[in-house]
């Protein structure tokens, strides 16, 4: 356990440099480790265990054993366990927010946010488990009758990144156990303490050991332990949450064993303003939508199109507001956006800027890291006079850098907005209802934010179309679908009596 943490946490023994297997906290074969480090300070504070190829087994054969039983709890008995999984995180909501902090570099605000929005997770879940129906039905024989009944897939694999490890854990996971299956969890190299603690809470909650077990990795040893749960025999059901490239690799591996396959992947996200938009209420949507996270969201706003008769103005309005965000380390009070989680998203950055101005772009607001700083930090950046030939518009830029368009009409920024291969979320502003409607239907996206940025709820479902992936996660009936397996039984009743 390290000592000399560079924050205090209320509870100490939930912070663990260790797996979690069969209920117990273990290190690797090889007894290797690779470090966590804040993104805020460079300093590295924690260590976790290297996993690799030949870990791998045990902690699906753990799963599948757990199973055996699980599936048969109640399911009353079942959402009592996520309750109390929910009481327990709600009581440490200050440690993990701490541990959120110091994995990826959001602000303090943020990283609480984060857990009251995983929280919603596990409450809307717990209410699920007792809500799974079959059916009974009266086929074209009049002397059969059709049932169909639902159970848990079995044990189930999600791979989660480091965006929003809570709340991705906690939205798959909290699915997975209400349905009646095991999981495993694979945390991102870089956000792995976060999800050891909630996994320690859902041991103190009852769930029996082998329920959820946690294997950590580093980014090297990430794509073989990653396969190896995919093509595991076992393994029946996998999750993942990432880029559309990787979730391409993911459903290639699970194919092999037609797996079912939930993926999550990267948005190229649209934010439409229209001349008759409210533009207060569009730039409070965009200012979260765009800056939250330093912005690393596969949600948040990529590309944002404002009609030319009032383009200039809310350009101004934009700039004066993200003047006044306050860069700095996430346990600053004063702080409003923190560091990029890794190096690789400063040198996105700087990559997307340099394409941008080379092929026309003004940078209107930042542009540059921010020296003054130990940490991942980059200035909060506006470009303006964006195209569509400009990288920004053809990848995900997961990073603080916005670029504003100019169109003429509906139709122009339909198309614009549709010139993606992903199709995660889209958002518009319009006072128009009719065009409200016309939107809705013609923007090619799985979410579609009307004169709102939150797209995002346990109670709706969160998918893309495209290449964002397919399945849903939240929401009514069709998330906990994700983990069940329909099984139809046909009874003959015997002849019927004749009048």
């Amino acid at each position: 356990m390290s000592n000399g943490l560079p924050f205090k946490m209320d509870d100490l023994t939930l912070l663990h440099e260790a797996s979690l297997l069969d209920g117990k906290w273990v290190q690797s074969q090889q007894k290797q480790t690779f470090p966590i480090e804040d993104p805020g300070s460079s300093k590295i504070f924690a260590h976790c265990p290297i996993n690799r190829l030949p870990d791998v087994d045990q902690y699906v054969e753990s799963a599948q054993t757990a199973f055996l039983r699980y599936r048969e709890v109640n399911p009353r008995e079942r959402a009592k366990l996520l309750l109390k999984w929910h009481t327990l995180i709600t009581n440490a909501r200050s440690d993990i927010a701490k541990l959120i902090v110091y994995e990826t570099g959001k602000p303090m605000t943020e990283a609480l946010g984060e857990v009251d929005y995983a929280l919603g997770f596990a409450w809307w879940f717990a209410g699920e488990a007792e809500r799974v129906r079959g059916s009974v039905a009266q086929p074209s024989s009049s002397n059969r009758r059709t049932l169909v009944i639902k159970q848990p897939i079995g044990v189930s694999v999600a791979l989660v990144p480091w965006n929003f490890p809570v709340a991705m854990t906690i939205r798959k996971a909290a699915a997975a156990l209400a349905a009646g299956c095991t999981m495993i969890i694979k945390p991102s190299p870089e956000t792995p303490l976060s999800i050891l603690a909630l996994a320690d809470l859902a041991l103190r909650a009852g769930f029996e050991p082998g329920v959820l077990n946690i294997i950590t990795t580093d980014n090297e040893n990430t794509p073989v332990v990653s396969e190896r749960l995919c093509k595991h025999p076992l393994v029946r059901k996998v999750t993942f949450t990432g880029s559309t490239a990787v979730g391409s690799i993911i459903a290639k591996h699970c194919s092999d064993g037609l797996k079912k396959v939930t993926l999550e992947l990267g948005g190229n996200c649209p934010f439409l303003i229209f001349d008759d938009g409210d533009l207060d209420q569009a730039l409070t949507a965009l200012m979260v939508l765009k800056w939250r996270t330093a912005g690393q969201a596969c949600t948040h706003a990529n590309r944002v199109y404002v009609q030319s008769g009032v383009y200039n103005k809310f350009l101004s309005m934009l700039v004066s507001a993200t003047k006044r965000i306050q860069v700095g380390h996430g346990a600053a009070p004063e702080t409003t956006m923190g560091a990029l989680t890794t190096t690789r998203g400063l040198e996105k950055m700087e990559r997307h800027i340099n394409d941008a101005i080379s092929k026309g772009g003004e940078v209107v607001c930042g542009g540059k890291r921010l020296t003054d700083y130990s940490g991942n930090f980059f200035a909060p950046t506006i470009i303006s006079g964006m195209n569509s030939t400009m990288l920004t518009s053809q990848e995900e830029i997961f990073g603080p850098l916005l670029g504003l368009y100019r169109f003429e009409t509906e139709e122009e920024a339909v198309r614009l907005a549709n010139e993606t291969s992903m199709g995660l979320a889209a958002y518009f502003f319009t006072k128009d209802t009719s065009r409200t409607w016309r939107l809705l239907e013609s923007l090619e996206a799985g979410m579609v934010g009307m004169n709102t940025g939150n797209a995002s709820a346990a109670e709706s479902p969160f998918g893309g179309i495209k290449a964002s992936g397919y399945g849903k996660e939240a929401g009514k009936d069709v998330a906990i679908e994700e983990y069940l397996i329909s099984k139809t039984g046909t009874l003959t009743v015997g002849p019927i009596a004749k009048l």
